[in-house]
């Protein structure tokens, strides 16, 4: 039964990656460690108040040109809190209760309320991404790359869903399609913590060193 299982598992990330056309060169290396804490990019705890009609070209420029960490850190927050709002009473409450069960450490309460919401409301990018990350955490790549690309598809510019994109990539062992992610979230968000050290360190793996 545990053998069937592994298959499928692999499998299910298999079809994925084929219709979001990533190649993993190695899907033994895609299961870690059960007890090991993972989490992909998202908001940070504390947002400010914007108006829904703020113009998201206008910071993704704002971001790409900020002169410092902390103007860049800034205008991501404003960032977040937009794609957070929802025009859903409804959804909100439901988003509320989903990080409520997280805190809780229930996440399996919490994956189905956060599969309410996307029914509920399947243009919510933030539902889906909050979902990639718990589906992440419990190393369902296979669920969690489906939930990026229905992110992606709406939002090129998610910066957290490409960052989590590299990193499901550098786990799964295809290092080139990691990097490619990475980069893609460096060009939005030249401030992600931790990722221009990954991108360094593949790049020499991947592309080589400068001669």
């Amino acid at each position: 039964m545990a053998v069937r299982f592994r298959f499928a598992r692999t499998l299910c990330l298999a079809l994925v990656l084929g219709t979001t056309g990533l190649a993993p060169a190695a899907l033994a290396q895609q299961v870690e460690p059960p007890g090991k804490q993972k989490k992909l990019p998202e908001a940070p705890s504390k947002l400010p108040k914007v108006d829904r009609s703020k113009n998201l070209d206008f910071l993704f420029g704002a971001l790409k040109a900020a002169p410092d960490e902390a103007s860049a850190k800034h205008v991501e927050a404003r960032i977040w809190a937009i794609w957070l709002q929802t025009p859903s009473d409804t959804a909100a409450l439901l988003m509320s209760r989903a990080k409520t069960a997280v805190d809780a450490k229930k996440i399996d309460v919490a994956i189905k309320l956060l599969d309410s919401i996307i029914k509920l409301r399947p243009d919510y990018i933030e539902a889906w991404n909050r979902r990639a990350t718990l589906y992440y955490m419990q190393n369902d790549y296979g669920r969690s790359l489906a939930d990026i690309q229905q992110v992606l598809i709406r939002e090129p510019r998610h910066f957290g869903a490409l960052a989590g994109l590299g990193m499901i990539m550098q786990e799964v062992g295809d290092e080139r399609r990691a990097l490619e992610a990475y980069r893609k979230a460096l060009a939005v968000n030249p401030h992600l913590e931790k990722i221009p050290d990954q991108v360094k360190a593949l790049t020499e793996k991947v592309e080589g060193r400068d001669i």
